[in-house]
């Protein structure tokens, strides 16, 4: 039996891997189109180990992401990559935050999620001694990790373990043959028995290629960062976290310590005119095109006018990025900032323009595609291909 997973970001490797060692005799193939794996998504992340705190009881995601940080960091030690177990703040900035905090306490405690500690006054400053809140949630299990070391390690077990992985391999065309299909890609045709959409950024295109209607969008949103100048990162010993707020579709900036050292601050989140870009100057007229033309995305920026036109602002506006950033901490300055790097998220969105909150992962015959895997997707990547694995009928 022939497998072909289609893209080699760190849930198609780790998809490769938990498949490999559910159907040990049969041909196993990764398609990747960049020259190298994990290009995307996998890398362009603030590097956090999330353990399932945010996310609806019960729900795919929150299994999978407390599955997966346990797997992952047991990956880690066993591969000696640096990772660090150095827990997280959650911070209510004032009382109006209260509550929200509290509901979130116990979503994690509902979750799994072990250690979780409230900290008022004092207690606050003893983790974090720069940090303003009236209240914070403590998460001991939450991490950060080197994602890059993660993606080079699975694409070595992958190839150790029999696992065939092509780069370059952008695929054009799906062709069903009978119960087969023809895989034709930039650098030539291939044959499987069983396709795993893995495509990350391109998801939808893909399984648009395998006959599926686009009705969930990928709509690209670039998210930028500043970096605290090395003389100020003392301001932040670990993770710093917004409660988030319900009314808003994203997490809000927020601080991180850096498992290589540096810490970052971040990200907004504003429309990418390109899938790919990193910068606003990267512009793919059919991908803008693709966005602008669906109506999902219009009826989600009617529903979000203010927090969309804050963001946009924001990206303009170091002196608004600060001045978000100084909820947490007031001590940070606009000259403590050094511009950072950026990531591209691939959100799903129905047409109704609602953010898709859930994985999804969408089963055919002969067919299984990934269609909405945001964070923690890394983190959870291991528990997301052994949950692939177990759904692959051959």
């Amino acid at each position: 039996m022939r497998i072909c997973i289609i893209g080699g970001g760190i849930v198609g490797l780790a998809t490769a891997l938990q498949t490999r060692r559910r159907f040990q005799g049969s041909e196993l193939m990764v398609l990747e189109k960049e020259a190298g794996f994990g290009q995307h998504q996998s890398t362009h992340n603030s590097g956090v180990l999330h353990a399932g705190l945010y996310y609806k009881p019960g729900s795919l995601r929150a299994r999978l992401a407390v599955q997966g940080i346990r797997l992952m960091t047991e990956f880690c030690s066993s591969h000696g990559i640096a990772h660090e177990i150095c827990g997280k703040l959650v911070v209510a900035v004032d009382g109006t935050e209260v509550e929200r905090l509290r509901n979130l306490q116990e979503r994690g405690r509902q979750n799994g999620l072990r250690g979780l500690e409230w900290l008022e006054g004092a207690a606050i400053q003893e983790f974090e001694p720069n940090v303003a809140g009236v209240a914070a949630l403590h998460v001991p299990e939450e991490g950060i990790v080197d994602y890059s070391a993660v993606v080079q390690a699975m694409a070595s077990e992958a190839r150790n373990a029999g696992v065939v992985l092509n780069t370059g391999a952008r695929v054009e065309r799906l062709l069903k043959e009978g119960t087969a299909w023809r895989i034709i890609t930039g650098s030539g045709e291939y044959t499987a028995d069983f396709i795993v959409n893995c495509a990350g950024l391109y998801c939808d295109r893909v399984s648009a290629l395998a006959g599926e209607s686009r009705v969930t969008r990928i709509v690209p949103f670039r998210g930028e960062y500043f970096k605290l100048k090395p003389e100020r990162a003392h301001l932040v010993r670990n993770l710093i976290y917004p409660v988030p707020d319900p009314t808003f579709p994203f997490l809000g900036v927020h601080f991180t310590r850096l498992i290589h050292g540096g810490v970052e601050a971040g990200p907004n989140a504003i429309l990418a005119t390109s899938r790919e870009g990193y910068r606003k100057s990267d512009v793919s007229l059919p991908d803008l095109w693709d966005a602008v033309t669906f109506p999902g995305l219009w009826r989600f920026m009617g529903k979000h006018t203010g927090m969309c036109r804050d963001e946009l602002l924001r990206s303009f506006s170091k002196r608004r990025f600060c001045a978000s950033l100084q909820r947490l901490v007031p001590t940070l300055n606009e000259d403590d900032l050094a511009q950072g790097g950026s990531g591209v998220r691939a959100q799903a969105m129905t047409p109704q323009g609602d953010l898709v909150q859930d994985f999804e992962i969408i089963e055919r015959p002969n067919a299984l595609h990934v269609l909405c895997a945001p964070s923690p997707a890394a983190t959870a990547s291991l528990a997301i291909g052994q949950e692939i694995a177990g759904r692959i009928a051959l």
